[in-house]
């Protein structure tokens, strides 16, 4: 298995990996934006993404988008092809991105939303922390990446101050503590799990 930085060879990849991501959407029935071939074929051109590959056959992806000026770059699109799940290698490329991102970026701080509890425990591990959607870019084209997600709904009714993601953020500046993973999953993710199962309920209330 190979994880590199993606450049234009990788082009190719561009429709299955859009397939994979609107295909996870449909599996886990929750929030995930939808990425079109031509949307994914210039993350793959500029430097700012990490493919994985067995062999030619891909197997995973994520990418970096930059906002306000290079103060804000978000890891976005993280995606394991069916075939490599429960393997272990969204976490190797999560790490990879973010490591690129440390690199490119070095001052910039790193943040993401997602309703995945497995992401945000990655997120966790690497020294992200939970915060409101005040705490990340105000930047308009960020948000706009948010239009295709079927709770977009839930985002403009409230202004974009809260949804059913969880935003998270790295910010090179903090101080960071050793990560205690005992505390991750009894105290953190529990809590996180509890507030997005009462926005659900919120949302499915309303929708009935």
């Amino acid at each position: 298995m190979r994880i590199v930085i993606a450049n234009e060879s990788h082009i190719k990849y561009a429709q299955i990996i859009s397939d994979t991501i609107t295909e996870s959407a449909k599996v886990r029935g929750t929030g995930i934006a939808k990425r079109t071939p031509e949307y994914i074929q210039k993350r793959l051109q500029n430097g700012n993404a990490i493919i994985a590959l067995d062999g030619e056959k891909f197997a995973g992806f994520c990418y970096i988008e930059v906002w306000g000026h290079n103060k804000f770059v978000a890891n976005s699109g993280l995606i394991v092809h069916p075939d490599f799940r429960n393997l272990g290698l969204a976490k190797k490329i999560k790490e990879r991105i973010f490591q690129l991102s440390r690199d490119k970026f070095p001052d910039a701080k790193i943040f993401g939303i997602t309703t995945g509890l497995a992401v945000m425990k990655m997120n966790y591990e690497l020294g992200y922390k939970p915060v409101t959607f005040s705490e990340l870019t105000d930047d308009p084209e960020f948000w706009k990446g948010c239009q295709t997600c079927k709770n977009f709904d839930v985002l403009t009714r409230t202004e974009q101050k809260m949804c059913l993601c969880t935003g998270m953020l790295y910010d090179p500046t903090a101080k960071q503590k050793t990560i205690n993973k005992k505390e991750i999953d009894s105290k953190v993710f529990k809590r996180l799990k509890s507030i997005k199962e009462q926005l659900f309920l919120k949302k499915k209330n309303k929708d009935e």
